[in-house]
């Protein structure tokens, strides 16, 4: 198969209620897509940086960059029989992982429609549903923060997880647990804290959490290592695992015990099967994390989360978490605080070409 053209499109999709985190506040999405034609079919890629560099180094334009400039060059000329072919044309371009994400995931989609299969399937998925948990974030105030996680309960979510930082964590962490004592619940500090607060992240152990998620920067693994020694709540690493080899020295150092794969932070698809393959070495549970995506990037999570050893609720909550309307249809729904896993070929889902012009605010084409 050979890579004929690719379609970039950037989007700005408002979200249903403002999203905080320690990061700051998001009120649209600006979500990169990547539509890459072959052989007759076209593939659909998500890359889930975001519109600054404060989850990650790279942003929607980087991305763009690195795509139009560097990677689909790379391209030009090359028969792809296999996903994983990109991950090795790409190796010369140092970093960038998000940006490679997309173009791979978009190949995946592809050889998924070739070959008739769901993407589930194809990377050795098991399950056709999987357990949806939901991603809380910082609120106004506790009674907003009840309110809000009353509604998620409600609904059925089988884990809420509460965004935390510095003045925003034992009390409402105390009032959500007195609200909701048997919840399955966990906290996530997108990088929060410092090694410093030791003694006060210690007393995340008396609320029964699931996992605290990434509480120290996201380079220090040393840090987590040794705050994992006096916390009993498991450490949960996220930021910090930026690749399948920074997954293993994670593991290794005794930094987490948990790890939440996205599959745009570690660089695509075949870098989650090697830390899919790391973990069940070493009987590590795994769950897919979310952010924000629209419901292509949605669908790969969905495959992700079906693979075993994905043993832990995922962030992959239904469309109408974050967006009225999507761009990609069906929308995903909760079903008994499951997700199903798309089960047509490829992606499974169907990009509507009208909300996708009607969203987009930039479009750049490539041929080979």
């Amino acid at each position: 198969m050979k890579i004929d053209r690719a379609a970039l499109y950037l989007l700005a999709m408002p979200l249903v209620a403002p999203f905080r985190t320690s990061f700051g506040e998001e009120r649209v999405r600006h979500a990169l897509l990547v539509a890459l034609e072959g052989d007759g079919r076209i593939g659909w890629g998500e890359c889930v940086a975001s519109s600054g560099p404060w989850y990650s180094g790279e942003t929607v334009n980087t991305a763009r960059h690195a795509l139009l400039d560097f990677a689909l060059p790379l391209l030009r000329g090359k028969e792809v029989n296999h996903p994983q072919e990109i991950a090795r044309l790409l190796a010369p371009i140092r970093g960038h992982p998000m940006a490679k994400a997309t173009l791979e995931g978009a190949a995946w989609d592809l050889v998924a429609q070739r070959e008739g299969k769901p993407l589930a399937a194809v990377l050795g998925g098991t399950r056709d549903r999987v357990p949806a948990g939901v991603s809380v974030g910082i609120q106004e105030d506790i009674p907003t923060l009840l309110a809000r996680v009353g509604n998620y309960v409600a609904e059925g979510y089988r884990r809420v997880k509460l965004k935390i930082e510095p003045g925003w964590d034992l009390e409402p962490l105390a009032a959500v647990r007195e609200r909701f004592p048997d919840l399955p619940l966990s906290v996530d500090a997108n990088a929060a804290y410092t090694p410093s607060d030791a003694s006060h992240l210690n007393q995340l152990d008396r609320f029964g959490l699931l996992m605290v998620e990434q509480p120290l920067r996201h380079d220090d693994l040393v840090g987590h290592a040794r705050l994992a020694e006096t916390l009993n709540t498991p450490i949960c690493l996220d930021e910090s695992i930026t690749s399948p080899h920074r997954a293993w020295e994670a593991l290794e150092l005794g930094a987490c015990r948990i790890i939440n794969v996205k599959q745009g932070r570690i660089g695509g698809l075949s870098a989650v099967l090697e830390v899919h393959r790391l973990a069940q070495e070493r009987g590590v549970p795994l769950w897919c994390g979310g952010m924000l995506e629209t419901g292509i990037g949605r669908a790969v999570n969905a495959a992700v989360a079906s693979l075993p050893g994905f043993t832990l609720p995922h962030d992959i909550s239904a469309t109408d978490r974050y967006y009225h309307e999507d761009i990609a249809l069906p929308p995903f729904l909760l079903e008994d605080g499951h997700i199903r896993v798309p089960t047509r070929p490829g992606l499974g889902v169907e990009v509507d070409l009208v909300r996708l012009h009607r969203f987009a605010v930039g479009m750049w084409t490539w041929h080979r």
